[in-house]
């Protein structure tokens, strides 16, 4: 018979077992944290409950973990009085990270975020600033019972700019739901929501988009991804009417640059061309892309060991950038190729992209400086048929408009006073053209005189012509290159390597990208002058960022400065030959200079620019001289003036 003791024992036990199970069920275990912490911060369950859900989807953690954790930290402290929930669960748990936001957010938000919050934000805002694409920081606002009511746009990227033409910095601090009306409870705003809830990354489209703003597309098509940051939602989106736009203009840029891309699938076998792919073969699109047999017979004999080589380096995973002649339709183009790879782990290519650019143009002027150069050299003791000479080779590589540029935002002169003796012809250049949604200005000196210096200078500037086309237009970025040409010694047709008693050749540049929209001079240097700033009177020599000359060390780097420009004002870019004289220092030299831009600038005149550079024209008889003058136009201004008024 059973001891009546021993089975009260077992029920005993049995009924422990079952209250241990139920206090560990996830929702009895949120119960007790909810209801515990109540009573330490003196506020309503359900208000407590609402912040631990909150909490642990803020968190990325289950509920049920972080209120066991919460449990086994307050079971063993004292009463804490009346303090904050946010307090509490912070002196419970401190190897939690600082909650995101006071739990005053269970209540209407105050009208600021406390310090912690505002570092955080400016630190968001910093990274922001730096990313390339359109991001925004979105705070949920939440109502007494937890639920989310809104969003606060607290950061925004420079590049954000909605479609009423409101920049990321009009909209920092206002809520969605009073810049963007038609957004709530919309399937953007539902991500959000859910988002909140599960802490996962989502992404939500194309959705159509109603905007309330004037002369705004009809029918707009978003697509939006989401990211959890901290308390808050890293928000980016992406327009399809932009999209298009963007398709447009990089067929617009094939077709300044004389460009074409392709992709090959190595995997499916699919090849794709752009249309200005089509063009430089000189094929139907209708008729699909060349097979890889038929693009290979193009290739002139000549140059079928330059394209062995070619395939070759990218065997070992290189990058090629290539030129050589092709045959199309009874004609030969010079084309250069540039091909990358993305491939697997073992390195072998599972996708091939390439761009072709038809270069015969440039080659053909390439050959007409060689034909220049070797009549230079026959005529060289005969100083009639040098100056004849260098006129024909100033016209071929430096051709210097009568008449100033009119270019966006901008008006520019160029003046080029070459030296008196032929023999003393230099490596003075410029370069001044729309260059994406700006206009690029550079000058530049190569070292040394003669022929060869005029040919590095025409290579230099037809390769930064082609780079900012095709590949950049930082200022920095295109020094980097040049400086990378010159010092391997793909410039001035020296051949490359000690051994063959290379010279080295080193120039000198300044580099300057305007920005219409925003009145911005970005720019760099490499050993230059700093260019000259006139307003209203008074004329300063800009403070110069660093950078050596080109071609002096291979891995130099060029870092910019951001100058701003006022309507009115005067930019001079100009080479040393302007203010280098013999029995003077650069600084004397500098002050007759000086001079000329506060009088043209202090008393207004028809026609600024003309008269700057008609009084600027006593330069160095022994040195070229390049002098490019750039005005901002008014806002009252633009296109030609009247009269030839420059």
């Amino acid at each position: 018979m059973m001891d009546p003791l021993e089975g009260y024992r077992s029920r005993l036990a049995d009924l422990d077992a079952r209250l241990a199970r139920a206090r560990s069920h996830p929702e009895v275990l949120l119960a007790r944290a909810s209801g515990l912490l109540a009573g330490r911060a003196g506020c309503r369950v359900g208000e407590a409950h609402a912040y631990l859900v909150r909490l642990a989807a803020e968190r990325r953690r289950p509920v049920e973990e972080l209120a066991a954790e919460l449990l086994a930290a307050m079971e063993g402290m004292p009463p804490a009085g009346e303090p904050a929930l946010a307090a509490t669960v912070e002196a419970a748990l401190p190897t939690l990270p600082t909650p995101p936001g006071p739990l005053g957010h269970l209540a209407p938000p105050p009208p600021e975020p406390p310090p912690s919050r505002q570092a955080w934000v400016e630190s968001v805002r910093q990274v922001l600033g730096a990313l390339p694409d359109r991001h925004v920081l979105l705070l949920p606002l939440h109502d007494a019972a937890g639920r989310v009511t809104d969003y606060v746009l607290a950061a925004a990227s420079p590049s954000v700019e909605d479609l009423s033409g409101r920049r990321g910095t009009e909209l920092t601090g206002r809520r969605m739901s009073e810049i963007y009306p038609t957004v709530v409870n919309g399937p953007i705003w539902d991500a959000w929501l859910r988002t909140l809830r599960d802490g996962r990354p989502r992404e939500v489209g194309p959705v159509p988009y109603a905007s309330t703003a004037e002369r705004a597309p009809a029918d707009i098509l978003l697509t939006v991804r989401v990211w959890p940051v901290g308390g808050g939602l890293l928000n980016s989106w992406v327009r399809h009417d932009e999209e298009t736009r963007l398709a447009e203009r990089v067929a617009h840029t094939e077709r300044l640059g004389n460009l074409g891309w392709g992709e090959w699938d190595l995997v499916t076998g699919k090849v794709i061309w752009s249309e200005g792919l089509y063009q430089i073969y000189e094929r139907d699109p209708a008729a699909g892309p060349l097979p890889r047999e038929e693009t290979e017979a193009m290739v002139l004999p000549d140059d079928v060991p330059l394209r062995r080589q070619a395939a070759e380096a990218f065997g070992r995973g290189e990058t090629v950038d290539m030129t050589h002649r092709i045959q199309v339709a009874g004609r030969v183009k010079h084309v250069r190729m540039v091909v990358d790879a993305v491939r697997d782990l073992a390195g072998s290519p599972v996708k091939v992209y390439g761009i072709v650019q038809d270069v015969t143009a440039r080659e053909t002027g390439r050959l007409r400086l060689d034909e220049v150069e070797a009549q230079l050299r026959e005529h060289r003791r005969i100083l009639a048929a040098e100056h004849e000479l260098a006129g024909r080779l100033q016209q071929i590589v430096l051709p210097v408009p009568d008449e100033p540029i009119d270019l966006p935002g901008l008006r520019v002169a160029i003046r080029y006073l070459p030296a008196e003796q032929a023999s003393r012809v230099g490596g003075d250049w410029y370069h001044a053209a729309p260059a994406g949604d700006g206009v690029l200005l550079a000058v530049g000196d190569v070292a040394g005189h003669g022929i060869e210096a005029a040919a590095a200078m025409a290579q230099l500037r037809h390769a930064m012509a082609a780079l900012s086309v095709t590949t950049t237009d930082d200022p920095g970025e295109l020094l980097t290159a040049l400086n990378r040409l010159l010092f391997a010694g793909h410039v001035a047709g020296h051949p490359a390597g000690p051994s063959r008693g290379r010279v080295p050749v080193t120039a000198t540049a300044v580099v300057a990208r305007y920005e219409p929209a925003t009145g911005r001079l970005v720019w760099a240097r490499a050993g230059h002058p700093a260019p000259l700033l006139a307003r209203a009177g008074v004329t300063v020599e800009l403070d110069p960022p660093p950078g050596p000359l080109l071609g002096a060390f291979p891995d130099a780097s060029y870092p910019t400065t951001v100058t701003p420009l006022g309507p009115r004002d005067v930019l001079l870019l100009y080479t040393d030959g302007l203010v280098e004289q013999r029995r003077r220092t650069l600084d004397e030299g500098l002050v007759p200079v000086l001079a000329v831009l506060n009088r043209i600038t202090a008393e207004p005149t028809p026609h600024p620019l003309a008269d700057l550079l008609g009084l600027l024209d006593h330069a160095n008889p022994h040195d070229d001289t390049c002098i490019l003058a750039a005005r901002r136009l008014g806002p009252d201004e633009g296109g030609q003036l009247p009269g030839g008024a420059w």
